[in-house]
């Protein structure tokens, strides 16, 4: 086996399709049979089974796959010190970043650190913070980052990079009073923040929220909004003077109520340069020195 065998085993269980595999690979379904047949020659057991639904990975063809997210992950080490062993920084950086902080800010973030750092390549994963955590538990990524207070779970390393204020926001002026009568557009969110909405809710009213819609986006829950049909419970991150949107801040026992954005990582991290110069970046960005 090889890295190219690796990769393709990883790629098959998560695809779970051999069609959808070798479009992902930029190989012939042929060619992709064909060493599937190899590897199950060599290893003298069947690896997969075809049904209806696509293919299922046999009891040994699970154990070639942790061999080989195994294998990769210490290929990706060694390529990674080997690398970092020169001066100039260059390599490859593995970051996981929440969906949300992603769409707002992780942008112009990137693009200073690659005028600064040009040589190095940006493998970028984005999800709920929850997922992107997971990744990092399994070092799939140097760096994680990610909102609310999941993050402080982290046994390692982190730095708060900052608090933003959650608001109610309409498109027309209110009272909190004015809630429990308006309609409430609701979005799917990080767990968490859910928790906190519907807590802050249930400390200010009595009654439930009048949740006339239900969108699988922040983004479209706000565009609603910006069209007068409804408020909506937002994080600062998301909300800008030119939308023009009334706003007002969350409170529970007369304190606002705020949102933390954390960078994760381990200090054993100090020997990959690429790591340590993203850590830097953020620091100075964030003014944490």
């Amino acid at each position: 086996m090889n890295v190219k065998d690796w990769e393709l085993l990883i790629m098959l269980q998560k695809e779970g399709s051999i069609t959808k595999t070798a479009q992902k690979l930029y190989i012939s379904q042929p060619a992709l049979t064909y060493r599937i047949k190899q590897l199950e020659k060599e290893f003298q057991t069947t690896i997969i089974l075809r049904g209806s639904k696509g293919i299922i990975f046999t009891t040994e063809g699970e154990h070639l796959i942790n061999y080989a997210k195994t294998m990769m992950m210490e290929f990706r080490k060694v390529k990674d010190n080997i690398i970092n062993m020169n001066d100039e920084i260059k390599g490859t950086l593995r970051i996981g970043v929440s969906s949300t902080f992603a769409r707002y800010q992780l942008p112009d973030l990137m693009e200073g650190f690659l005028k600064k750092h040009p040589k190095v390549e940006i493998h970028l994963l984005t999800g709920w913070s929850s997922e992107v955590m997971n990744l990092l538990y399994r070092e799939e990524i140097h760096l994680a980052i990610v909102r609310g207070e999941q993050g402080w779970r982290w046994p390692y390393d982190q730095l708060l990079l900052e608090e933003e204020t959650l608001y109610a926001a309409s498109k027309h002026k209110m009272e909190i009073t004015d809630l429990p009568a308006l309609n409430q557009i609701d979005y799917q969110t990080e767990a968490d923040l859910s928790h906190t909405f519907n807590q802050w809710w249930q400390e200010h009213f009595k009654i439930p929220p009048k949740k006339t819609m239900r969108v699988d986006r922040l983004e479209t829950a706000k565009e609603l909004v910006k069209k007068g049909l409804g408020y909506g419970l937002f994080p600062g991150i998301c909300l800008t003077p030119e939308e023009n949107l009334h706003t007002i801040p969350l409170t529970s026992n007369g304190e606002k109520l705020f949102r933390k954005t954390i960078l994760l990582y381990k200090k054993d991290l100090t020997h990959l340069k690429v790591a340590c110069s993203f850590i830097d970046y953020i620091k100075d960005v964030y003014d944490l020195n």
